[in-house]
């Protein structure tokens, strides 16, 4: 067992051991991102698209489908993190569900890409009764996972690299299914498509389940139910965990409109639908490399900095975007950019959300690592429902026609402003919040107090 030892900055000159989780564990927790963000980026990416040219519901429809699950999933993520913050078995409180709910998740995907050849009401019937299940096994994965990964250990070094190699996993398979959905897709079909990637999901969650340890308690030493009412009263004492939900939901947003609206933007903007493997490799290519170096620039600069830095790139990219709309080289560079940008975005959210569980504890002498972890889940979620929500009612609104040849010209601004314009609105905004995120600057002290409040129990 490795330890690492963290000097308090409290009354007493007393020095604290933090068990560290080794490498393979670590590893083993990021492939599991690999499994369930496959899942998440082929919904997020392709679904809205699917439903739109494929299966032949119109685009206000899905965008306020989009919109009222997500809503919807909110809720669940709240009731999900209670769950887990309760659960007590032999195998945990986070491990068990994801070995439970896996292979219902990989059932739930191939359902989304199997829209029966009937009438429009009867598709759209479908289309929410199926997204709506998929949403609600997603949750009952990806609570426990995040959650996970606070309980893995509280040093934060450990932890921000555990979250760095989810990254990398996380990229990894967006990069595949940014490349390889849409002409795969077009050879085989959907349902074909959709049955391998329900098998990516559920066999990596479960190498995530049999390698990675719980070895985080409560405050006390023991687990304790925390009664909702009292876990949600400690959550409103934790300003630092409402501004990086709302991050979290802005970044969703933004990665909803870009990877949602490419496969639009390839087909109507750049002439050529078969591009988007192109633009799909630009965007993530760049992201995947990235993240290989996040461990030194954060253990240099910080989580905060460095992410702050990457949406600076970031909007940089979205700008050069806009010196040719309609040429493909400067779109890619514009792309690569952005990618790059966005990438310490996806491998520091979730470490700094788990930031704010020590943080809490702290302030309230309450530990609800579930309740906490519903915010990465809900920001991840309702800001993707939001933005192919955008997509969906900004393409009504152009008069945008699925499954037809053409489309007018304010159809094909709305997916230039979905691209391009809105992406730099929402980034501004998420830059201003990230300036007020200080939690890090006061982490080894909070850890600290936390460790004598527990040796002194």
């Amino acid at each position: 067992m490795e330890v690492v030892k963290v000097d308090a900055d409290i009354s007493q000159d007393t020095r604290y051991e933090l068990e560290k989780p080794p490498k393979k564990e670590i590893w083993g927790y990021g492939l599991g991102s690999f499994g369930l963000n496959s899942s998440f980026t082929l919904t997020s990416s392709f679904l809205t698209y699917y439903y739109t040219d494929s299966a032949g519901i119109t685009a206000g429809a899905v965008g306020t489908l989009m919109l009222v699950s997500r809503l919807f999933d909110g809720i669940t993520d709240l009731g999900m993190g209670t769950v887990v913050d309760k659960t007590k078995t032999k195998l945990g409180k986070a491990r068990p569900w994801i070995l439970w709910m896996s292979l219902p998740l990989g059932l739930a995907i191939l359902s989304l890409f199997t829209v029966p050849d009937v009438s429009n009401s009867a598709k759209l019937t479908y289309a929410y009764v199926t997204y709506f299940a998929f949403i609600l096994l997603y949750t009952m994965v990806a609570i426990p996972y995040k959650t996970l990964l606070a309980m893995m250990t509280q040093d934060q070094h450990s932890r921000s690299l555990a979250n760095i190699n989810s990254a990398i996993w996380f990229m990894f398979g967006t990069l595949i299914v940014m490349t390889l959905t849409q002409p795969v897709a077009a050879k085989f079909g959907w349902t074909s498509l959709a049955i391998v990637y329900a098998i990516v999901t559920i066999v990596p969650l479960y190498v995530t389940f049999r390698t990675v340890k719980e070895r985080v308690s409560s405050p006390l030493g023991e687990e304790k139910n925390i009664p909702l009412k009292q876990g949600l009263s400690a959550l409103a004492k934790n300003p630092y965990w409402f501004l990086i939900t709302v991050v979290c939901v802005l970044f969703y947003i933004i990665l909803g409109l870009v990877q949602g609206g490419g496969l639009y933007y390839a087909r109507w903007v750049l002439g050529n639908e078969n591009l988007f493997p192109l633009v799909g490799l630009a965007l993530t290519g760049p992201m995947v490399l990235g993240l290989f170096f996040m461990g030194p620039l954060v253990k240099r600069f910080g989580k905060r900095n460095v992410m702050i830095i990457g949406w600076f790139v970031a909007l940089a990219g979205q700008l050069v975007k806009m010196i040719d709309p309609l040429d493909l080289t400067t779109f890619l560079i514009g792309s690569s950019l952005a990618g790059l940008g966005a990438m310490p975005s996806l491998g520091l959210m979730v470490a700094m959300i788990n930031d704010t569980v020590e943080y809490g504890d702290y302030k309230t002498g309450v530990r609800t690592e579930g309740l906490l972890n519903s915010g990465a889940s809900f920001g991840a979620k309702v800001g993707t429902g939001l933005g192919l929500a955008i997509i969906g009612w900004c393409l009504s609104l152009g008069g945008y026609v699925g499954q037809a040849t053409a489309q007018n010209e304010t159809a094909i601004t709305m997916i230039k402003l979905i691209n391009i314009h809105l992406p730099i609105l929402f980034g501004l905004l998420l830059v201003f919040l990230l300036f007020f995120f200080k939690v890090e600057k006061m982490y080894p002290t909070i850890v600290a107090e936390l460790q004598r409040r527990k040796s002194e129990e």
